[in-house]
């Protein structure tokens, strides 16, 4: 759901109504330092990070970044280092603390599961992501776009306190190199490193292939798998096959596209079914079809407890009541190079007058491309970056084309956009799968807004849907 929109106050909500609530873990770094930069209403996080156990780490990061009355609303927010394969220490330590208040704060005072989710295709921060989360005890850890193999044996070795390194992918690098992330819980905490409770993993797939393969070859145990259609929000995995565009410019899914769910249950391990599940009918056919549950990521990107600024979910939900909502599939924004889910909306990064007068700025950097330099070294780049950057980096410009800048503009859906100058601003770019043409069935009679706990009720209460146990729907 993007950047902090399945932040810690839904995952809460939703784990505290006895499902499994997921914090999205995109960008938390950035996310943190903004949330510092506002002065933390209410002081929620300032809270958390007392809890960290390093406090001199969370002191640092509060020295530097913390404004009291929060910073002028013209002021622009400080940047933090952007993540590379040698990132420092400080960019470490505000990896690991931010992944930890989020998950502190959306376990914080009930006994509920709580996961985190990230994208494979952000690979740098990953290892530090797992540890901050493990450290403020997460349940679950979910992700998808890739085949993340490698992280089962790297929640392994960091529940043992053992340091990990993990291969990252470096476009351009011979055949007998090999890149590493490495981080080691003894160095960051300068001592013997806590003994950690490993997290169960669900993999996060669109093919009984990719399903197969990770149950078989992954470094450690696979506990589960999420079974994603392509009308889901988000990134999605791009059709099976030779790319066909629709009249409209959208990926042609087809038969080759839906998923053997045979051969899912024959692999003997929990799974979850996604994209549109949204209804008490979907949820049991789910269920009839051999699934643990559903997940749901639409209906609860536009209740109250989700992170998308209050104009930004009236709008929607407006649009929902008058039947106008459009979701697009894109092509081409994302710069992974995955298909990705775009609500369009005028004002946001999907209108093209804003994208057209945006400047390109690269100044978050978790989607650049690592790339190997004809010196053996590694360079970073990002086909929404500035063109003329891309192509001196040895990068094509027709893999520029369409590109936005997800990191910031994410991130400006919740509310913390980057202030260019005085009287503009990084716009938004809102995702969501399509069935957010529906959500205003969650709305009570007379109510423009609805909950969280408005939309498990709907899925576990109308229709005769039988009770569903715990961690059925996130």
């Amino acid at each position: 759901m993007g950047a902090a929109v399945s932040g810690w106050q839904l995952a809460k909500a939703v784990s505290q109504a006895g499902q499994l609530g997921v914090v999205s873990g995109t960008a938390l770094g950035s996310v943190l330092l903004r949330r510092l930069q506002v002065g933390d209403p209410g002081g929620p996080i300032r809270r958390a990070m007392k809890a960290f156990p390093i406090p001199e780490i969370a002191d640092r990061a509060l020295a530097k970044f913390f404004i009291e009355g929060g910073k002028a609303p013209t002021a622009p927010f400080a940047l933090a280092e952007m993540p590379t394969l040698a990132s420092t220490q400080t960019i470490d330590e505000l990896t690991v603390l931010a992944n930890f208040v989020e998950v502190y704060l959306a376990k914080e005072g009930h006994n509920g599961v709580v996961g985190i989710n990230f994208l494979e295709k952000i690979q740098i921060p990953t290892i530090a992501s797992l540890f901050g989360a493990m450290l403020a005890g997460v349940d679950y850890v979910l992700m998808g776009a890739g085949i993340p193999r490698a992280i089962p044996g790297v929640l392994d070795h960091l529940a043992k306190g053992e340091a990990v390194e993990m291969k990252v992918f470096v476009e351009g690098s011979l055949p007998d190199e090999v890149f590493l992330s490495k981080f080691d819980p003894a160095k960051f905490f300068k001592g013997p490193p806590p003994i950690l409770r490993r997290p169960y993993f669900l993999a996060i797939v669109a093919s009984s292939t990719l399903a197969t393969t990770l149950a078989r070859k992954s470094t450690g145990q696979v506990d589960g798998f999420i079974i994603e259609g392509e009308t889901a929000g988000g990134h999605n995995a791009p059709p099976r096959g030779e790319l066909t565009l629709s009249p409209e410019g959208e990926p042609v899914y087809g038969p080759r596209d839906v998923v053997d769910l045979e051969k899912i249950r024959a692999l003997g391990l929990p799974f979850w079914l996604a994209g549109s599940y949204a209804k008490p009918e979907r949820l049991v056919e789910a269920i009839q079809a051999g699934a643990t549950g559903v997940q749901i990521g639409t209906a609860f990107a536009f209740c109250n407890e989700s992170g998308i600024t209050p104009e930004i979910k009236n709008r929607v939900i407006e649009m929902s009541r008058q039947k106008t909502t459009r979701v697009f599939t894109d092509p081409l924004a994302s710069p992974t190079g995955f298909p990705f889910k775009v609500l369009l909306m005028d004002g946001t990064l999907s209108d093209a007058r804003n994208y057209n007068s945006r400047p390109r700025i690269c100044d978050l950097g978790y989607l650049r491309h690592p790339y190997r330099k004809p010196d053996g070294t590694v360079g970073y780049r990002c086909p929404a970056e500035p063109v003329g950057d891309f192509i001196r980096k040895g990068g094509q410009e027709s893999e520029t084309v369409g590109r936005k800048c997800f990191c910031n503009g994410l991130v400006s859906t919740i509310g913390m956009e980057q202030i260019r100058h005085e009287t503009e601003h990084e716009p938004a770019i809102i995702t969501a799968g399509n069935d957010a043409i529906n959500i205003e069935r969650f709305l009570k009679p007379g109510k423009n807004a609805y909950s969280a706990t408005d939309v498990i009720d709907y899925l576990l209460n109308l229709g005769g849907t039988p009770p569903m146990p715990p961690t059925t729907s996130f």
